[in-house]
C-alpha cells in the first residue's frame, strides 16, 4: 500500500514537471575555444641591391691617378656599377649621386685618391644635409684640406701617408661619430709613394671583396665598435680591418694565442690596446681586437710597382 502511494506521489510530481517547464535539461555541450590562427612567419630581409660606386681620381688625375681607373675597371667587370670621375666635378656629381638614390635608393659607395678623397667626403657632407647614408667611403692618401667623416657614413677607411706632401691628409671623424671606422699609415713602407698607393693590387683585391660583401655586412650591428689607427710596420701586409671588437680574455690566452686565434698579426693587438707584443694578460681583462671584413689570403703580398720615388 505504501509502496503503491509513493509511485503515484513520484509519477504527479514527473506530470507537474512537464506541464511547468520545470523538467531539468542536460547542461549544454560546450563548444571548442576558437583557436588563434598561427602569425605568419616574418617575410626573409629584402636583398639590398647592388651598390653604387663612385670613383674620383686626384690632381693630374689621368696621369697620377690612373689606379682609380684599373680598380674601376675591376669593379666594373664584377658586375658593378663603378664610374671614375674628375675631383674637379665633385658637387656635380655628387648631386647627381643624391638624385639616384632619392629615385631608387641603393647603398652608396665613394672611393677617392689624393683630392678625390677630399672629393668623397665633401660627398658624404651633401649627402648628410639630404639624410642619406653612405655605405662606405675609402680615401687614399688623401689630401691635407680633407675634413672629418660626418656621422651618416657607415664605414670608414684611410690608407694614407702621413709624410706625404700631396695627401698625408690624416683624416678623423667627427664627435659622436658611430659608425666603422679604421685608419692605416703607411709611411714607413719604402715601396708606397703618393702616386703609387692607389694602384696596389692587393688594395683593389681587398676593396673588390669588401664591396662584394657590403649587403651582408651593412647588417653587422655597429653598436661596440672600436676605431682603429695604424702605423703598419714597413714589411707587413696591407689587411683592410673595417674597426675593431672587444672581446674578454679567458684564462691560458696571451697575446699571440689570441692573434692567432683571430688571423691577425701580433703588432695589431699591440698597437690596438697600446701594450707590448709579451704582455701579460689577466682573465677579464677586453681586449681590442680588428674584425675581418673577409679573411685574408695568407700568400697574398702588397703589389705595388717599384717606383721608389715619393711626391
Amino acid at each position: 500500500m505504501i509502496d503503491r502511494r509513493r509511485m503515484v506521489v513520484l509519477a504527479a510530481l514527473g506530470l507537474l514537471a512537464l506541464s511547468t517547464g520545470m523538467a531539468v535539461a542536460s547542461p549544454p555541450k560546450l563548444k571548442p575555444a576558437a583557436v588563434a590562427p598561427a602569425a605568419p612567419p616574418p617575410a626573409p630581409a629584402e636583398p639590398l641591391p647592388p651598390p653604387k660606386i663612385y670613383l674620383f681620381r686626384g690632381a693630374m688625375g689621368p696621369f697620377f691617378s690612373t689606379g682609380m681607373d684599373r680598380l674601376g675597371e675591376k669593379l666594373t667587370q664584377a658586375g658593378f656599377s663603378a664610374d671614375v670621375y674628375e675631383f674637379t666635378l665633385c658637387r656635380l656629381i655628387g648631386n647627381r649621386a643624391i638624385a639616384s638614390y632619392k629615385e631608387t635608393p641603393a647603398p652608396i659607395v665613394l672611393i677617392g685618391h689624393s683630392m678625390g678623397g677630399l672629393c668623397s667626403i665633401v660627398i658624404s657632407e651633401m649627402a648628410a644635409k639630404e639624410n642619406i647614408p653612405i655605405s662606405l667611403v675609402i680615401t687614399i692618401d688623401p689630401a691635407h684640406a680633407t675634413g672629418d667623416v660626418p656621422l651618416n657614413v657607415e664605414r670608414f677607411i684611410n690608407i694614407f701617408l702621413s709624410d706625404s706632401v700631396l695627401g698625408g691628409g690624416d683624416v678623423v671623424a667627427v664627435p659622436g661619430f658611430r659608425g666603422h671606422y679604421a685608419s692605416y699609415d703607411l709611411k714607413e713602407n719604402a715601396r708606397v709613394s703618393h702616386i703609387n698607393i692607389e694602384k696596389s693590387d692587393d688594395i683593389h683585391r681587398q676593396i673588390l671583396d669588401m664591396v662584394t660583401q657590403l649587403p651582408r655586412i651593412q647588417a653587422q650591428a655597429q653598436a661596440g665598435a672600436v676605431p682603429l689607427r695604424y702605423l703598419v710596420p714597413g714589411d707587413s701586409l696591407v689587411e683592410l680591418w673595417d674597426s675593431g671588437m672587444r672581446l674578454p680574455v679567458r684564462r691560458g690566452d696571451t697575446m699571440e694565442s689570441i692573434a692567432a686565434a683571430n688571423r691577425v698579426p701580433l703588432w695589431s693587438l699591440a698597437q690596438s690596446n697600446s701594450l707590448p707584443e709579451n704582455a701579460q694578460l689577466t682573465p677579464g681583462q677586453s681586449i681590442i681586437v680588428p674584425r675581418h671584413l673577409t679573411p685574408p689570403e695568407p700568400a697574398a703580398a702588397m703589389a705595388t710597382p717599384t717606383t721608389p720615388s715619393r711626391r
